[in-house]
């Protein structure tokens, strides 16, 4: 099988795409990179090299690190919904259906976690190559799972039948491990008075809890807010800030109490390429961030090449568990963190202390480096063959991570490289190429162009702006994208090819991840006006993958029955037969 991409647009990015993009709604902010992108290696010489942005001392070790684990946990689990947000008020309002906060307030008497293990929990983590653990110490519902002095609504109130602090249990067992310890805290607090009334006296409060977590529980190397929106006149957070450096100076801290923080942080999205200011995506294993009864998990192969994802565009990957009510890890969920730490055995040097680049993502593969090395991960497989922009730095060894036969051949045109099907991983196949020289100063390349094979339409397109026309989605880039008008709810996306050709398979890449809700692949048989519905499903997201019965004929599109704000599609490719 081949994969046919379609690039109708050129590959040099015009000046209007690196301005801020009015789609982005989102709490998450994606900074375009400053540097410009050459098209080949050929072009890439030392005047024009330009490499990852230095790291701060202080932020050296989450830079290396790449994978930390996320825990969202509390009484709600006793109910299996959504932690803060199933509250009725809570942070979408009035939320009718919710669980009402009489109720959802007092769930901490039946929350009894006996089955708890922080030290099971901290292994779990540490053998899935996660360098850091932050733990949701207090959401949005305002309840703390440690012994704060300055509330009774906790997890060591004498009406819990628990009255264990959680915290300190996971902050030991994470110090124990020699990984980093890092505390999540919501501003946002839907259960004490003060909050949105009396905002001094509520901030008061709060800095004086984080002051508690960051002085009670030994080494805290991060502290991860989420104000949900919230102002930097909100939250204080000029003295709040001056208050944790005394506390801790090398203390990270995240962007999300109103000021920029360290880092930015993409939510239940991939992060476009940046390697110039630090990013982390924080994404759940399923749909839910607690614990949810038979949630729609993702597959090891998603966790897996998500984690691949985010490293290859140089950021961080926070990937999210939420333990049962009795404390125990969800057996899916276990079984996705031990099918990573299978892949992390013979990996992990492809992942921990890289940087992203030099290759840009595509939908087929991207690339990390360090040092003199850099790793080619290879997520889409179609033959035996990958074939890659020019390197402007000679390759004088290859290897396939875990084992196995490899060719690599390079040339001015590029860089082909022969892994026979036998050999190829599941969910991410690794090539490593040492270079002769170092491949940190080596700037972005972009993908290479494709030959035009078919005429690309929408029946929308945002602002009639080209920049986010049908060709953006057919272009092997993902930074580019087709978007239409806010507001849209159905919309098609169509590829004409110039003769008919057989396909059997689809990849899609939604950028703004979960807003299709409803879609159909389709095609038109020859001289036909039907459209014929091969493939269908509810959501998109990041990767939606699909094979069937092969199919020969000139026109195929993406028919978008349903969503909830105007679609945007990232990478469409089409698996075609020989």
């Amino acid at each position: 099988m081949i994969v046919v991409s379609f690039a109708i647009i050129a590959i040099f990015l015009s000046q209007a795409k690196r301005q801020v993009d009015p789609l982005l709604t989102k709490h998450f902010w994606n900074t375009a990179a400053a540097s410009l992108l050459l098209m080949g290696a050929a072009l890439a010489g030392p005047a024009q090299a330009q490499g990852p942005a230095q790291t701060d001392p202080h932020m050296q070790w989450w830079r290396d690190a790449r994978f930390g684990m996320f825990i969202h946990w509390g009484p709600i689990s006793v109910m299996g919904q959504e932690i803060s947000w199933s509250r009725s008020p809570g942070p979408g309002g009035a939320n009718p259906g919710g669980i009402p906060a009489a109720t959802y307030d007092n769930l901490y008497k039946q929350f009894n976690p006996t089955k708890f293990d922080a030290k099971a929990i901290v292994a779990m983590a540490k053998a899935a190559g996660m360098k850091y653990i932050v733990f949701t110490c207090k959401h949005h519902d305002g309840f703390c799972e440690f012994d704060s002095k300055l509330t009774d609504y906790k997890i060591t109130n004498p009406e819990s039948p628990y009255d264990k602090d959680i915290v300190k249990q996971l902050a030991d067992a994470t110090h124990a491990a020699g990984l980093h310890w890092c505390v999540y805290y919501s501003q946002p607090d839907y259960h004490n008075p003060d909050f949105h009334v009396n905002q001094a006296a509520y901030d008061q409060y709060f800095h004086r809890q984080v002051h508690e977590l960051l002085t009670d529980y030994g080494k805290v190397d991060l502290i991860w807010f989420d104000g949900l929106g919230g102002t930097a006149q909100d939250w204080d957070a000029e003295n709040l800030f001056r208050e944790m450096r005394a506390d801790n100076p090398n203390l990270i801290i995240n962007n999300r109490c109103g000021l920029p923080g360290d880092y930015y942080t993409p939510e239940q999205t991939i992060g476009s390429y940046d390697d110039q200011k630090p990013w982390e995506t924080c994404m759940t294993i399923g749909d839910q961030w607690a614990y949810k009864p038979g949630d729609n998990y993702k597959s090891a192969k998603q966790c897996i090449q998500t984690l691949a994802r985010c490293v290859g565009g140089d950021g961080n990957l926070l990937l999210n568990i939420g333990p049962q009510s009795d404390g125990a890890v969800d057996p899916t969920q276990a079984n996705r963190l031990q099918a990573i730490a299978g892949w992390m055995k013979t990996h992990s040097d492809a992942v921990a202390g890289t940087r992203g680049g030099p290759y840009k993502p595509t939908g087929d593969y991207v690339s990390t480096r360090k040092g003199d090395m850099v790793y080619i991960h290879v997520l889409n497989w179609n033959g035996e063959d990958i074939q890659l922009p020019p390197l402007s730095r000679k390759i004088v060894k290859s290897a396939l991570l875990g084992g196995g036969r490899i060719a690599v051949h390079q040339s001015a045109d590029g860089v082909t490289v022969h892994i026979p099907a036998s050999a190829h991983d599941a969910a991410d196949t690794v090539v490593a190429l040492k270079l002769g020289g170092s491949a940190m100063d080596l700037a972005p390349i972009a993908p290479m162009p494709k030959t035009p094979l078919a005429t690309l339409s929408a029946s929308d397109v945002f602002r009639n702006d080209p920049t986010y026309a049908a060709g953006m989605a057919f272009d092997a880039d993902e930074e580019t994208r087709w978007a239409t008008d806010d507001g849209t709810k159905q919309a098609t996306l169509t590829a004409t090819f110039e003769k008919p050709t057989t396909v059997q398979g689809i990849a899609i890449k939604e950028a703004i991840e979960e807003r299709v809700q409803k879609f159909e692949i389709q095609y038109q048989q020859p001289g036909g006006s039907d459209w014929i519905t091969v493939a269908s499903g509810a959501k998109i997201g990041n990767t939606y993958q699909a094979s069937f019965a092969p199919v020969t004929a000139r026109a195929f599109r993406l028919n978008i029955l349903d969503a909830t704000d105007g679609p945007t599609i990232s990478e469409i490719t089409f698996v075609t037969a020989k």
